[in-house]
């Protein structure tokens, strides 16, 4: 049973950093791609980020230059840095990842940014 579980969330204030990680468990070979979403209170899950398998990167116009996704395939593990964060990213983070017939879901990690 494949398994995806984040950690790295927490509180901090306007302009600090987190760093993301989501530890793969269960699976046979690396997904095609992760990706990293969130979700705010009354609004709906919104992609984040995405990286392939040979590390191409997809970024949402709003995190762009502030988060940088990577992966370690060895590791079966991804992970988010943000950085300048602002309030308005605060959300529910999860990870996913994409197979050609299958897709899942983490638990999700909270991300909360004070100003």
């Amino acid at each position: 049973q494949v398994q995806l579980v984040e950690s790295g969330g927490g509180l901090v204030q306007a302009g600090g950093s987190l760093r993301l990680s989501c530890a793969a468990s269960g699976i046979t070979f690396s997904p095609s791609a992760y990706g990293w979403y969130r979700q705010a209170p009354g609004k709906q899950r919104e992609l984040v980020a995405t990286i392939s398998r040979s590390g191409n990167t997809n970024y949402a116009d709003s995190v762009r230059d502030r988060f940088t996704i990577s992966r370690d395939n060895a590791k079966d593990t991804v992970y988010l840095q943000m950085n300048s964060l602002k309030p308005e990213d605060t959300a529910v983070y999860y990870c996913n990842a994409v197979w050609s017939l299958s897709q899942y879901w983490g638990q999700g990690t909270q991300v909360t940014v004070s100003s």
